[in-house]
């Protein structure tokens, strides 16, 4: 089992370098942030239009099958299986529904008031608030609106993100912070200090999936009989391994630590490290003009009310 190709989240692509790739970070940043913020308070349709809109930037950006087709398939059927048991939940209103027309048509037929002069009254349309109802399965307006919630919002926050990671290089992220927070240091804010920690944090990912890989291929290789252990005897082992995790990534942090310190890295201040420079291109401009585009479209036809 290797984690690092089956589990690529958070990790960044460098071959083949795509279109997305080369986009300025903090454009991409405020894409990632428009796909978050504009679900809020958005109908049903938008909400579908941002998962339809990542799958086609994935197609479009040509990144290779072989990293997208096992993370997105698993994704989307979380996201579908938590759309069809949110949908057949009850939607938590607590009420019987009544249908609008009685169901002795013979209460129609007793008293029926004639007309008033100059009304014209609307046709009967096929309103229902129960869309299906067979046996126990029930769905309803509301539950079938809840579960196109969850689904595209557990799709939305998950993908947008990893894409993100996946197309910007951590020295790409961190430069875009540090330059979008350059205002804060009016208030005495440690931004360089903020970004160095999330270069880290980031570079630290891949190390801590090595080491649950390695962990899980030595327990594998021993060929524990679980069922002699017991339910006890499985704990303690468990147990054993999550202390080992913990011990070996401290142990990488300080040698990551000592590697800066011998490099000379005591205080920004003193060591500036040049993170990436960042430069608008004509690209970059095209889609901040698809992002006003993106956000006038979100206003006019996007809202829920």
């Amino acid at each position: 089992m290797d984690l690092l190709r089956s589990l690529p989240l958070g990790l960044y692509l460098e071959q083949p370098q795509t279109w997305l790739h080369k986009l300025d970070p903090r454009v991409k940043f405020f894409w990632l942030m428009s796909f978050l913020t504009s679900y809020s308070f958005a109908n049903n349709q938008w909400r579908v239009l941002l998962v339809a809109l990542l799958i086609i930037f994935t197609l479009v950006a040509r990144i290779p099958r072989r990293v997208w087709q096992q993370q997105m398939g698993w994704l989307l059927t979380l996201s579908f299986l938590v759309l069809l048991i949110a949908a057949i939940s009850p939607d938590g209103l607590g009420i019987n529904y009544q249908p609008r027309l009685p169901g002795n048509e013979q209460v129609l037929t007793q008293r029926t008031p004639p007309p008033a002069p100059n009304i014209i009254f609307p046709s009967k349309d096929k309103y229902s608030y129960v869309l299906f109802h067979q046996g126990p399965v029930k769905v309803t307006r509301r539950s079938l609106d809840l579960a196109v919630r969850l689904s595209t919002i557990l799709f939305t926050v998950i993908y947008s993100t990893n894409l993100y990671l996946l197309t910007t290089a951590p020295e790409e992220i961190t430069a875009a912070f540090e330059s979008i927070m350059q205002p804060l240091r009016r208030f005495k804010i440690p931004v360089t200090e903020i970004t160095l920690t999330l270069t880290l944090s980031l570079r630290f990912i891949p190390l801590v999936l090595e080491e649950i890989q390695n962990l899980i291929r030595s327990v594998m290789t021993r060929a524990i009989n679980w069922k002699k252990l017991g339910l006890k005897g499985a704990v303690k082992v468990w147990m054993i391994i999550a202390e080992r995790l913990l011990e070996n990534l401290l142990l990488r942090a300080e040698q990551m630590a000592n590697a800066m310190m011998v490099r000379g890295f005591t205080s920004p201040h003193e060591h500036k490290v040049q993170w990436h420079e960042l430069r608008l291109k004509k690209w970059d401009w095209l889609a901040i003009a698809t992002l006003t585009l993106f956000w006038g479209v979100r206003l006019v036809l996007g809202n829920q009310f």
